[in-house]
């Protein structure tokens, strides 16, 4: 597939024609040693933020060898500033493996991604799901941990807590996702819907978990008394949300 064949609906034209560069740079700097480039995550679901969110990437190469890796170096100087973040390194040969003992980012990227150049490797691949209840109940009791964390080392201020919500709603999409697949709901794709649709079958006030994501998006901006009662309403909500999600996990396992 040549980097101009691709149009990738609801991206802006401006980010599709970066892409494009990008993907150019990494053919040129990998050359047969180069599989596959493929897109993942907001990009794809529609939810692209220019300015805000970031793209990801796979990159299929041959081996992991230390110069193969190494030579992204170069890459990743140009293209951090675009908004590429590091991509995530695969061979075609542990694909399998790696979606085992991770298999939520797995079934997302396999569920969401589009090619950008040469193979695809998610054609006929199935993602083991035996981990995957584990995984969900670790995110959502890990975010909530890493929130009292970081909330201490930003010392309660406001400006760290508007940049801790955002980083947590963030993480928590993809476990939101993988507990509608474990308690077999539809599988949404767009955070929004994805907070409601999951707030209304547990019964929660996600509230919070909603305020979040519209700070994220950069659609509320409060004021620096109404920041500190955003991060209580957050951490209510997300607290009620890991107690529900270890009692249906714990029920499903038992």
């Amino acid at each position: 597939m040549a980097p101009g064949e691709w149009v990738i609906e609801g991206l802006p034209e401006e980010s599709q024609e970066q892409l494009r560069g990008y993907v150019k740079d990494v053919r040129a700097t990998y050359g047969d040693h180069l599989d596959g480039i493929l897109l993942y995550g907001s990009a794809v679901r529609g939810e692209f933020l220019p300015g805000r969110s970031n793209f990801n990437i796979v990159l299929l190469l041959k081996s992991y060898a230390g110069e193969l890796l190494k030579k992204y170096s170069a890459v990743h100087r140009r293209w951090a500033k675009e908004q590429v973040v590091v991509p995530l390194f695969l061979t075609q040969r542990d694909l399998q493996a790696a979606a085992l003992v991770f298999p939520l980012e797995y079934l997302e990227i396999q569920e969401q991604h589009r090619v950008l150049w040469g193979q695809d490797p998610f054609v006929g691949f199935k993602v083991d799901q035996r981990h995957l209840a584990s995984q969900v109940l670790q995110g959502v009791r890990g975010n909530l941990l890493r929130m009292r964390q970081r909330y201490v080392e930003g010392g309660g201020s406001e400006d760290a807590i508007t940049i801790l919500l955002p980083l947590s709603v963030t993480a928590l999409l993809p476990s939101l996702r993988g507990l509608q697949r474990v308690l077999g709901l539809p599988v949404l794709s767009q955070g929004e819907a994805v907070l409601s649709a999951v707030a209304s079958y547990l019964g929660l006030d996600g509230t919070g978990l909603h305020d979040a994501l519209l700070l994220k998006r950069g659609q509320i901006s409060p004021g620096h008394k109404e920041v500190p009662r955003l991060f209580e309403r957050y951490v209510e909500s997300l607290s009620q949300l890991v107690a529900k999600v270890e009692f249906l996990i714990g029920q499903k396992s038992s």
